[in-house]
């Protein structure tokens, strides 16, 4: 069947799949998945002449504890670059196999903030960076408010970004909780070695990643420390593109690190 749409509706179309997270596409014909194939039949094992001729016990073989891994990875890094490239090859989980991109950080890596997020969206894979759609626009007029920029080359004036998983969940979904305690190694790392003065976790994947807690409505705002740094949980812009009316509290919890920022000079 010929389609009616001509190549820029259809390329129109395809863009707009692609912003609302579609990843998979779908067979022109049905496919019944409760169909059940039958299983050939399995060739009987000979049976053993002896006792001395049964076959030995199949191996078992034993799981990768893959958080154990990332902690010595990630302890073994002695600097950003190489903490970039170890998280990069890190084979622990499979998003690596579905993004476009790897996402490590944006801005400036001595500023005295840094931003930890929740992972890439669907802008981020494409472009590489955290925070560059419209939630990246909107974190970057929160931080500009009070004086801050990621592209600021003085430390004073700048704020570093991160997120808690470096690869795009499928279809923009939240990241698993088996997925964040195997990148939470490699964020610990990142924050020793940036060595930020303050500490900014938005939304409740970073507040899980950094504090094992849950419920950024009820925690935001409130200081709390997170590797002897003091860290502000606050909104995640995404959240507050979706509730407006939560932007004064995001409000106060910049003035709040505006001014732990000059407590701190």
């Amino acid at each position: 069947m010929e389609s009616a749409l001509d190549w820029h509706q259809a390329k129109a179309l395809l863009e707009w799949y692609v912003e609302l997270g579609v990843t998979d596409t779908v067979a022109e014909a049905p496919i019944n998945r409760y169909e059940v194939t039958p299983e050939p039949a399995k060739p009987a094992a000979p049976a053993p002449t002896a006792a001395n001729d049964a076959p030995p016990p199949a191996a078992t073989p034993s799981a990768t504890d893959w958080v154990a891994q990332a902690k010595a990875q990630a302890g073994a890094a002695a600097d950003l670059d190489t903490l970039a490239e170890t998280l990069r090859g890190f084979e622990g989980s499979p998003l690596r196999k579905g993004a476009r991109s790897f996402v490590f950080a944006d801005g400036n890596p001595a500023a005295r903030v840094m931003v930890v997020g929740e992972g890439p969206g669907a802008e981020e894979d494409r472009e590489g960076l955290p925070f560059v759609g419209r939630a990246g626009r909107l974190l970057d007029q929160m931080f500009a408010a009070i004086g801050l920029d990621r592209r600021s080359p003085d430390a004073q004036s700048a704020i570093y970004i991160t997120n808690v998983v470096p690869w795009r969940p499928p279809g923009n979904r939240n990241p698993t909780a088996d997925e964040i305690e195997m990148f939470t190694p490699f964020l610990l790392r990142h924050i020793e070695l940036a060595d930020p003065d303050v500490i900014v976790p938005m939304g409740n994947i970073a507040l899980t990643a950094l504090l094992g807690r849950q419920g950024i409505t009820r925690l935001r705002g409130q200081w709390q420390t997170v590797l002897d740094r003091p860290a502000m949980p606050t909104f995640h812009p995404s959240f507050l593109l979706r509730n407006p009316v939560a932007k004064r509290e995001a409000w106060a919890d910049l003035l709040d690190i505006q001014a732990k920022l000059r407590d701190l000079a």
